[in-house]
């Protein structure tokens, strides 16, 4: 699946969701990013890896995958909403090397620099960064594609039924 795929996908979804909810021409961008901080943070919370006080283990792969796939959906969506699909980002061949912690945090701060410039370089770096922590949960590309189609399929079954 080609990043362009992705892009087409969360068009569709977000167009089902503007017209169901009355939203066409409303200003989503910052709704959007703080439901994508507020993913990150269900994200980080699945893993437990800053519950330093905690005995208690992660939560299984396959949640910890789903919770990072509703990024990826809130990413792409910030993408379309300032025209960035267009844009070929180099998503394969990134090393996952830091801690997650340290990545987390990153994603935070990515998360707001891009909030404030609404810069493509800046969106970029956000998805780069956002695909190597997800490489840093053990997730390959092809898994994380894989599971966006299936919560993207998810996501409008809960549309038609009143989400």
């Amino acid at each position: 699946m080609t990043l362009q795929e992705w892009f087409a996908m969360q068009h569709e979804l977000d167009r089902y969701i503007e017209r169901e909810h009355g939203l066409h021409g409303e200003e989503l961008f910052e709704k959007k990013i703080l439901a994508l901080l507020v993913e990150l943070g269900e994200l980080a919370n699945e893993t437990r890896c800053f519950k330093f006080w905690s005995k208690k283990p992660p939560s299984s792969h396959e949640a910890i995958l789903e919770e990072f796939v509703d990024g990826v959906h809130f990413i792409l969506s910030l993408g379309l909403e300032l025209g960035f699909s267009d844009r070929d980002i180099d998503l394969v061949s990134q090393e996952a090397n830091e801690d997650l912690d340290r990545g987390f945090l990153k994603i935070f701060r990515l998360v707001n620099d891009f909030r404030q410039s609404k810069d493509a370089a800046d969106f970029e770096e956000l998805f780069r960064q956002y695909i190597i922590l997800g490489q840093s949960l053990g997730f390959m590309l092809d898994d994380v594609q894989e599971a966006y189609k299936k919560k993207n399929e998810v996501n409008f079954k809960r549309q038609q039924n009143g989400y």
